[in-house]
């Protein structure tokens, strides 16, 4: 395993928005990409991180995601509304359209949102925790490019096209559920790719068809599903709520987020819900508290330590990494930096544990 070098938030943060604004993203724009890269390193999703800098920056430079585009919304119906995303970036279509999801279930108790369009959002909890921050229920679909096979065949065809959702509490933590169709998340075989590490021989497979430790191998073929048939047929489900119904790329035709060659035309289908519809808000977080409290303390298996509620682990590395820093290896500070000297930005800051 390489060394690690750590990065506060702040840093981070500073040194995403130079680059971001150096390739020209308007200010506030970069803010709120750079918050969202950030919070993805807290929570330990490395894999939709500041990392993705360098690939967001190239599809800038090669012409196929535009820079400072401001996203289009337009209201169909009072709680439902669609974003075009106009080929920018997918964190500003994303956060303009759970915004507009959120005044709308303020006001009439639910909001749906279409984007279409967009392109990569990077972490699927950060547009969850951005209906959290307002006291809403959510749900957050997207779809993605093609890298599982449908149950049953062997060509990529389907995202690796996360389900999220997520509801507040009271006393204990909210829920947030951010999970792939995969075994694992394709990030991580980025990840373990740039890295120069193993990977499990059961997340995919290699382009023969066949198990594979090797993460480049494992690019050039397939990942493999969760629950063989279930995880195919949530895949599936992501395409028909994010693709086919918001008018994006669907069916495989979404662009990978590393080609450069072609807009990517990701949809996205947002939710955001008013907890107290059919009871006092007070009792709504009782009830979640009470629902932590059974999961978190139920009888464990042999071997266990502690259960977790979905999205703990995550929001215990947030906190973790606010004092500790945000972890990177020597290639990946290297990389980032080649991306500040294109634009003549400052290198990022290294700090101590």
């Amino acid at each position: 395993m390489s060394e690690k070098l750590y990065v506060t938030s702040t840093n981070a943060h500073k040194f995403i928005h130079s680059i971001l604004t150096g390739n020209g993203v308007p200010s506030d724009h970069a803010s709120i990409i750079s918050d969202c890269l950030v919070q993805a390193d807290l929570r330990g999703v490395d894999t939709h991180g500041t990392n993705r800098i360098p690939s967001y920056m190239e599809r800038i430079r090669q012409g196929v995601l535009v820079a400072g585009i401001t996203p289009a919304l337009t209201q169909i119906t009072p709680v439902v509304a669609q974003v075009d995303g106009r080929n920018g970036f997918g964190f500003v279509a994303a956060q303009t359209g759970m915004a507009r999801a959120i005044e709308m279930a303020r006001e009439f108790g639910i909001g749906f949102v279409s984007v279409k369009h967009s392109n990569h959002f990077g972490m699927s909890a950060w547009v969850v925790q951005q209906a959290l921050d307002a006291g809403m229920m959510s749900l957050v679909f997207t779809n993605s490019s093609p890298a599982l096979p449908v149950w049953g065949g062997r060509e990529k065809l389907m995202g690796v096209s996360p389900l999220a959702c997520g509801a507040p509490a009271g006393k204990q933590r909210p829920f947030i559920l951010d999970m792939a169709p995969s075994i694992a998340a394709r990030g991580k075989i980025y990840k373990a790719a740039r890295r120069g590490e193993k990977i499990p021989a059961d997340w995919a497979l290699d382009g023969e068809g066949n198990p594979t430790e090797d993460p480049n191998r494992a690019l050039d073929g397939v990942m493999l599903p969760m629950g063989g048939p279930k995880g195919s047929a949530l895949a599936v489900m992501m395409d028909v709520f994010s693709g086919v119904l918001s008018g994006s790329a669907f069916a495989g035709h979404v662009t990978n987020p590393y080609d450069p060659s072609k807009p990517a035309d990701v949809g996205h289908f947002l939710v955001a819900i008013k907890p107290d519809l059919f009871m006092g808000l007070e009792e709504f977080k009782e009830r979640m508290d009470y629902l932590y409290q059974r999961v978190v303390r139920s009888e464990k298996m042999a071997g266990v330590d502690r259960i977790y509620y979905p999205g703990e682990i995550e929001q215990i590395t947030h906190e973790e990494r606010l004092k500790t820093g945000i972890p990177y290896v020597q290639a990946e500070v290297d990389a980032l930096n080649r991306e500040a000297d294109k634009v003549g930005a400052e290198h990022i800051v290294i700090s101590c544990p």
